[in-house]
């Protein structure tokens, strides 16, 4: 009997559990920043995601990126902050022609990182902009792309 318990009580807490993350899942698939994926431009995605709220550079945001990147299809790109309440993680390429690479939405309570690949039409900065409860905040990297990953 008492085995039987333990294993509804298991049953019950996986239950809660993943419908939490669901609910996370929800919620940041309804929130999709349309508006900021089809920007033309640094500025008008930074606008678009976060209105007029200044960025600040900032050191506590570390970028892994390769210094030259063989082809601009596939760029690995790690970014981590040493940060309280990072509540997203924004990637942005200005050379692109639509900027705005990701949208990282961080769970509360989670280790502020994100890891990804993304393209790049030719040579340029990878972006990073964190957002916490409070601020903007932003760092950059140089990448040298020598074949592009946009038609290039």
């Amino acid at each position: 009997m008492l085995l039987k318990r333990r294993l509804i009580m298991k049953g019950l807490a996986l239950l809660l559990a993943s419908s939490q993350s669901l609910v996370v899942f929800a919620q940041n698939i309804f929130t999709r920043p349309d508006k900021a994926f089809e920007s033309k431009s640094q500025e008008d995605v930074l606008k678009a995601l976060f209105g007029d709220t200044r960025v600040t550079v900032s050191d506590q945001i570390e970028i892994k990126v390769p210094e030259i990147a063989e082809n601009g299809s596939t760029v690995p790109v790690s970014i981590s902050a040493e940060m309280e309440n990072v509540e997203s993680i924004s990637i942005v390429v200005s050379i692109n022609n639509k900027p705005l690479a990701g949208n990282f939405v961080i769970p509360p309570r989670a280790y502020p990182f994100v890891s990804t690949r993304i393209k790049m039409g030719k040579s340029g900065n990878v972006i990073a902009v964190v957002k916490t409860k409070d601020q903007l905040f932003m760092a950059e990297k140089p990448v040298k792309v020598t074949l592009g990953g946009c038609g290039g």
